[in-house]
């Protein structure tokens, strides 16, 4: 087994990857709406809402990671959205294993599915992202930085 590798995103740098991820997007639309995928999803859908100035933001939110140890539990859908999905752009963080991209998918299957990070196991789930990382890296979100050892 592979020891995990991680990968530390500053916010400038994560700001930079929505960025790109927002330019990406801007030649697929118009989108009539941003869902954000929460909690990950919710800066890089704020950013990319500004760059495309899409102004109708929504929110689904799915619980996925059971326990510090990065491992995956059981998908909590704890809230929903109705529609097909069509026009509607739905943003994380990043696809990992692609488990809640494809609950996402079954929810809403005509949305646009973008991250800024993905890792191999989940692209065939999602359409548009910015940057690839290795299965075996776990990447740190300035968000998630203890504030107290920086």
């Amino acid at each position: 087994m592979e020891k995990q590798k991680y990968f530390n995103v500053s916010w400038e740098t994560f700001h930079r990857d929505s960025q790109a991820l927002a330019w990406r997007l801007a030649k697929m639309g118009p989108w009539k709406s941003i869902v954000a995928i929460a909690r990950g999803g919710l800066v890089p859908a704020t950013i990319v809402a500004r760059e495309l100035d899409v102004r109708h933001l929504d929110v689904i939110s799915i619980a996925s990671y059971s326990d510090e140890t990065h491992n995956q539990g059981n998908l909590e859908i704890l809230k929903a959205i109705e529609g097909t999905g069509e026009s509607i752009l739905v943003i994380d963080d990043l696809v990992d294993t692609g488990s809640t991209a494809q609950l996402v998918r079954q929810m809403l299957p005509q949305a646009h599915i973008a991250t800024v990070y993905a890792k191999a196991a989940g692209l065939e789930y999602i359409h548009t992202y910015v940057t690839e990382v290795s299965q075996d890296t776990w990447i740190v979100f300035p968000w998630e930085v203890d504030s107290k050892s920086v």
